[in-house]
């Protein structure tokens, strides 16, 4: 399965990630491979409690085109 992330670098300069598909995965870490590691880690976990629940597995996601000023 692939997922999409985010990564970003937090004020503190920690690394925050996220698999937006999948509301309040979030995860983080000290380096930005750090980060993304830890990410998949969450996203397991977060896939076998929506499951296990029952929920879907994911939401959907779209890209949207906004214009600029």
């Amino acid at each position: 399965m692939k997922s999409m992330i985010t990564v970003d670098r937090d004020e503190d300069g920690v690394y925050i990630a996220e698999c937006p598909a999948i509301p309040g995965c979030v995860s983080q870490g000290h380096t930005e491979q750090e980060a993304i590691e830890n990410i998949r880690d969450a996203i397991r976990e977060c896939l076998t409690v929506r499951a296990e629940h029952g929920m879907p597995l994911t939401v959907a996601t779209r890209e949207v085109e906004i214009a600029l000023a």
